[in-house]
């Protein structure tokens, strides 16, 4: 079957072709006629199989009926008439990029609006009106508070990777949005999979709406070769850069759980030789849009990503994926593998697992209902745990200058007991004769510890600075008035009167 015979122009035809697609996916060959027959659609399929191209081909055609402008149609300011929804910035860049491709021979007007950067660029591209509007909810609904943009005329609207959506809490934003647009639309679903908040999503937002589940429910990519190391978590960071640097690989995306720990893991490598960059919510767009495409350009060799990228992008054959960490939720572990395996191609997924991670991989494995394969550690030597601590520098402990208060009496000399000083009382000397060292620490006196003692030279200096070359004299004994009662500091006190002529 070609895109022909499902209805497309030649223009649209040529377009796919100049993209090197010649033949429909499953998910495109059911999804393209539904669409042209103006049918609400919820469509279930794994990522890589097409999806984009499913509903921006069939949007194209309608906008442009054989390759033609629409001439019932007049533009006017700030209207659109195609609305499509993502969750997050790099999917919205990417479906807009997407139907520039497929547009270039059309007179498209299109535009991409997310947070992060500027909004006056946006507004000013939103101004004339547009044919296509993909966007970010948040961002949106910022715009149109500000009565950027007119979304009273929308003819049909997208909502892609609605599960996504859902589970970044984007719900309530996405249904602000919904409110906006006329009744009368043509609304368009699709998801990795149909759970049961995409199910009641479907039920209020679609009109008799045509189902396509092109895989089963949660299963992942036969094409994709899975294999899970079990390693301590601290021995990680280095099986990372062993798997890398063993199998050579040249373009890798690892996953992390956390934003700290991409930071992290990505200056490991770089440090290590391997080039590498980390994107996460914390990072600008700037740089988040830099990395990816240097990433995709091969000019980056690993890019290291919270789940923010584990949904929609798509990488031209990415051969590996690795999860660092594995997620919580056990669909995002299809959602990150599916970054590989893309349109028919092979691929393969390397999970690292701690053994506090072991309930995940199982709940993975009941999931997928297969057993994942686990991989040999020939030939990997852990890092010694000196070197796993080398980025946590340790306070010495008992050194000059430490950051103990009850040391400062004693220049900071001395450590845990540095309180007691330079004046250590006499009756801290050993009382027998046995020699102080050969006893065990805890039965030395305090003065057979040494500590009324500089351990080192740089306290010895510190004594010398303060005291000079002469010996450091404890001061002389109180009067023996005041010996029942020593004054503070060593202060003698005036004697006091006798009382009633004493």
């Amino acid at each position: 079957m070609s895109f022909a015979s499902l209805g497309l122009s030649d223009v649209l035809v040529r377009a796919v072709a100049a993209t090197g697609y010649t033949n429909p996916t499953p998910v495109q060959t059911q999804a393209i006629p539904a669409v042209l027959e103006k049918r609400d659609l919820m469509v279930a399929a794994q990522t890589g199989t097409g999806k984009t191209a499913g509903f921006a081909l069939p949007i194209l055609e309608h906008l442009f009926p054989a390759g033609k402008p629409d001439a019932s149609f007049k533009r006017t300011g700030k209207q659109v008439r195609v609305l499509v929804l993502t969750p997050t910035r790099e999917l919205a860049a990417q479906v807009h990029e997407s139907f520039v491709t497929y547009a270039k021979e059309l007179p498209m007007k299109s535009a991409c609006v997310f947070g992060g950067v500027g909004a006056n660029p946006q507004m000013k591209a939103i101004a004339p009106g547009l044919d296509v509007l993909v966007a970010c909810p948040g961002r949106l609904l910022d715009l149109v508070g500000q009565r950027a943009v007119d979304l009273s005329k929308v003819e049909v609207l997208v909502l892609d990777e609605a599960d996504r959506m859902l589970d970044m809490g984007f719900v309530h934003d996405v249904k602000k949005v919904i409110a906006k647009l006329p009744t009368k639309r043509q609304s368009l679903l699709f998801s990795a999979t149909f759970s049961r908040d995409i199910i009641e999503l479907a039920n209020k937002l679609l009109d008799n709406p045509a189902r396509i589940e092109v895989t089963p429910p949660n299963t992942t990519v036969e094409r994709i070769e899975q294999t899970v190391y079990r390693v301590a978590a601290g021995h990680k960071r280095a099986l990372v850069a062993h798997l890398i640097t063993q199998g050579a690989w040249e373009q890798v995306l690892v996953f992390t759980r956390t934003k700290h720990g991409a930071n992290r893991l990505a200056e490991y490598l770089d440090k290590n030789g391997l080039p590498a960059a980390a994107i996460h919510g914390n990072k600008s767009q700037g740089a988040r849009t830099k990395a990816l495409a240097d990433f995709k350009a091969n000019k980056l060799r690993i890019l290291v990503a919270t789940d923010i990228a584990a949904r929609g992008l798509d990488i031209d054959q990415l051969p590996h994926v690795i999860n660092f960490e594995l997620p919580n939720v056990s669909e995002d572990y299809v959602h990150r593998i599916g970054r590989t395996g893309r349109a028919g191609r092979s691929g393969g997924a390397v999970s690292l697992v701690s053994p506090d991670e072991e309930k995940l991989l199982k709940a993975i494995e009941r999931m997928t209902r297969q057993k994942i394969e686990e991989g040999s550690l020939e030939g990997f030597v852990p890092p010694a745990v000196a070197e796993l601590n080398s980025d946590r520098p340790e306070r010495p402990r008992g050194s000059a200058g430490a950051n103990n208060s009850r040391g400062r009496n004693n220049g900071g000399a001395v450590g845990k007991a540095g309180g007691r000083g330079q004046n250590q009382a006499r009756s801290d000397r050993p009382r027998n004769d046995k020699p102080r060292n050969d006893r065990p620490r805890h039965e030395q006196p305090r003065a057979a510890r040494g500590l009324h003692e500089p351990l080192d030279a740089v306290a010895e200096e510190r004594r010398i600075q303060s005291h000079g070359n002469r010996a450091v004299v404890p001061p002389p004994p109180a009067p023996l008035a005041n010996r029942g009662n020593p004054p503070r500091g060593g202060r003698p006190q005036r004697e006091k009167p006798a009382l009633f002529g004493r």
